[in-house]
């Protein structure tokens, strides 16, 4: 089933953009109850938007809580830098996908920040052996696009190892999420591995089949989804799709320009929190918020 972003032109969805991006004001909306965020893996934004082979993520572009940001982008390349960007505001001095050297890091992090603001923070990984493990792959899981886990430890803007989790503690009830997490799908699953028409269907699929429950929850807990990619494989530009679903968002197509360290100051800005790294200079993402 194709979206309504399929019956738009290119031409159409860059004018509508453009239009979304510089009409209105800036809206303040109240703090969500909970962000759970999602990165996948090495697509376009071409790749993802209007493609057959993911409907269920252009199926959201329909509800009327979600927004589709049309000039996303990443950071660099490879997938690790970016990982590292999203949630410090900087690469660490990483620059591929290899472990890095000099952790556990002692810089700015959204989980500390958010930690010495009373808040909470988890990064739910699928495949992770244990709680609170530094392996650097298992079976299908990857550390290279787990962020979190290069600051654990007891340090300066460190974190406990209670913070790094398994994708099977996520819970049942919505309510009992931290206040932001991080979804880490398997290298199968987050479009990472295989003929890339399959990879992206099965990443489709598993986004269906593990999170569209808290998507219908979080449109009626004011809550939020993000669901972006971390680069798009040197396709594009590093041109990506990006989309917010929940209750204070207010649903279209907006053309205003965001990265990761948008999407990064956007959060910290939301709980009043301290600006990571090269989040200090970036423009939070305010114009798709409810009135």
């Amino acid at each position: 089933m194709h979206s309504r972003i399929v019956r738009y032109s290119e031409l159409a969805i860059a004018l509508l953009a453009g239009v979304l991006s510089l009409g209105g004001c800036a809206h303040k909306p109240a703090r969500p109850d909970h962000i759970v965020i999602l990165m996948l893996e090495n697509r376009s934004y071409g790749n993802i938007i209007g493609s057959p082979n993911a409907p269920y993520l252009n199926s959201l572009l329909s509800d009327p809580n979600a927004a589709l940001f049309t000039s996303s982008f990443g950071i660099e390349h490879p997938s690790e830098p970016n990982y590292l960007d999203l949630f410090s505001g900087s690469n660490q001095g990483v620059t591929s996908d290899s472990l890095p050297k000099g952790y556990p890091f002692t810089t700015d992090n959204l989980a500390s920040e958010l930690i010495d603001a009373g808040k909470s923070y988890v990064t739910y990984s699928e495949d992770l052996p244990a709680v609170g493990s530094d392996t650097e792959s298992c079976g299908l899981y990857a550390r290279k696009h787990n962020a979190s886990v290069n600051w654990i430890g007891t340090g300066l803007h460190q974190i406990p190892p209670t913070t790094n989790q398994t994708l099977a503690a996520f819970p049942s009830d919505y309510s009992q999420l931290p206040t932001v997490s991080m979804v880490v799908p398997n290298q199968d699953n987050d479009m990472h591995n295989g003929v890339a028409a399959a990879t992206i269907q099965r990443g489709d699929r598993w986004v269906k089949d593990h999170l569209d429950s808290y998507i219908h929850w979080a449109k009626e807990h004011n809550s939020l989804l993000i669901i972006t990619f971390d680069e798009d494989d040197y396709a594009t530009g590093n041109h990506i799709p990006t989309i917010f679903i929940g209750s204070q968002v207010k649903g279209g197509i907006y053309g205003q320009r965001i990265d990761h360290f948008s999407v990064l100051r956007t959060i910290e800005q939301l709980y009043h929190l301290r600006y990571a790294g090269k989040a200090a200079d970036a423009s939070p993402i305010l114009l798709f918020w409810k009135g």
